[in-house]
């Protein structure tokens, strides 16, 4: 009867789509009839935080991972808040819970041959989109900038005399990234045809083929038609190239710290992920450095 009202209310105060409701509904009524079964509980005013934590048990020890399990109680919790908003609850159990913790993953970046071989003709191509599609690889691996952050790029935030680019982050923080000089030539090369081809000045720095912002799609579309030719790796996205930035700066040798101010990240711990990719390096380092391993 609840559930009937819950999904109810999902999906005509919340609008919430078909997959997600389906996924809300299947989360409660797991943990429901787990209730029942174990505890004999059937009325949500009886379930108390040892319950909720005796059913994290049994998911973890069911090879549930924590990612899994957290998607869960953020089901039950919105199902919690919603009894209490129809005043069949008096109390969240769940209000004092603390998320799993959740294991950062990566995935292994591009090797810099990848990115060399897709960007080895950048140099001769003549035509716009070419030069646009391979520019917009080359800036986010050379500056290990968002996607979004690429879309929201406007021509005054190019330096070409300074060789810089002003980035807006997350919280419209503001960074600093410095520039090669091939990406700097190339990126004349591209402003020269953009204004062949448009004329007037256009605010944003990258553009479709009708002079129109671009959009994330078309971001993902152009990374993943380009570094699929040269790359094996199922997970192939833009945010690949941030990865592949950030792990061939540390492997050549950047500080931690500087990495970190480049990809505008709030805390070193951020950053830290992406040493995970280089332990084979650190331990040839280690091992022709320390005094005793010889």
């Amino acid at each position: 009867m609840m559930l009937d009202k819950f999904d109810d209310y999902l999906r005509n105060e919340k609008k919430f789509s078909v997959h997600t409701l389906t996924s809300y509904i299947k989360d409660v009524s797991s943990f429901m009839e787990y209730a029942e079964e174990v505890f004999e509980i059937t009325k949500p005013n009886d379930i108390t935080y040892v319950v909720i934590r005796e059913w994290i048990v049994f998911l973890t020890e069911s090879s549930i991972s924590p990612r899994s399990v957290n998607r869960k109680l953020s089901s039950l919790r919105k199902y919690f808040s919603f009894l209490r908003k129809e005043n069949f609850l008096k109390e969240d159990p769940l209000l004092k819970h603390k998320s799993l913790k959740v294991s950062k993953k990566i995935h292994p970046p591009v090797a810099e041959e990848e990115v060399a071989e897709v960007l080895q003709y950048i140099d001769e191509v003549e035509d716009f989109e070419s030069l646009r599609d391979l520019l917009l690889i080359e800036l986010l691996y050379t500056t290990g900038i968002r996607r979004n952050e690429l879309l929201t790029l406007k021509e005054t935030d190019v330096s070409m005399t300074e060789n810089l680019i002003k980035v807006t982050g997350k919280r419209n923080k503001q960074r600093i990234i410095p520039l090669l000089n091939v990406v700097v030539s190339h990126l004349n090369k591209y402003m020269k045809m953009k204004q062949e081809r448009f004329g007037a000045y256009t605010s944003s720095l990258f553009v479709t083929n009708k002079g129109k912002e671009l959009y994330p799609n078309f971001i993902y579309r152009v990374v993943t038609y380009h570094l699929s030719k040269v790359s094996s790796k199922q997970k192939i996205s833009p945010h690949i190239l941030r990865h592949a930035f950030a792990t061939h700066l540390l492997s050549n040798g950047a500080e931690l710290n500087s990495v970190k101010e480049l990809l505008g990240h709030a805390s070193l711990s951020s950053t830290q992920i992406y040493t995970h990719n280089n332990i084979g390096m650190l331990k040839n380092t280690y091992l022709n450095a320390h005094p005793r391993s010889k």
